[in-house]
């Protein structure tokens, strides 16, 4: 199975120079936690609520745009990938999801739980779950 048969196809993006509360709004009605920051349809960064509380917030930067808070090196994933390469990326780099791409271009994103509805993929996304937290702990 790849990817592309799991992946939300329909993601959402904002640009490095859209405002911490647009962003911040548009996390809020989409009910989502990250959001990819695209220019010219590649990922350039991502953006999480955490970023936005951590390195907006308590940094007193509110008023600033997404490029000061964004995480610059984006881990993505190609849409042909096959599951187990993908949980092997989001084990390896501690993270939850990835932004799925085909010829540079964003097409998609994949997060743990999207693994997890898959019944022949619930081994992938419990095994990278599993590496993701024990790696925080350490």
């Amino acid at each position: 199975m790849q990817v592309r048969d799991v992946m939300t196809s329909h993601v959402e993006s904002c640009t490095n120079q859209d405002t911490l509360q647009d962003v911040a709004n548009k996390m809020q009605s989409l009910n989502v936690g990250a959001i990819p920051v695209v220019q010219n349809g590649q990922v350039v960064g991502m953006v999480t609520d955490r970023d936005l509380a951590v390195r907006g917030v308590a940094s007193g930067n509110t008023s600033n745009t997404v490029s000061q808070v964004m995480s610059n090196q984006v881990v993505t994933v190609n849409a042909d990938a096959s599951l187990e390469e993908a949980s092997a990326l989001m084990s390896q780099h501690q993270i939850r999801r990835l932004p799925v791409v085909e010829n540079g271009q964003i097409v998609g994103m994949l997060s743990l739980g999207d693994l997890a509805v898959r019944e022949q993929a619930d081994q992938s996304a419990g095994s990278a779950l599993s590496q993701i937290s024990e790696n925080h702990t350490k």
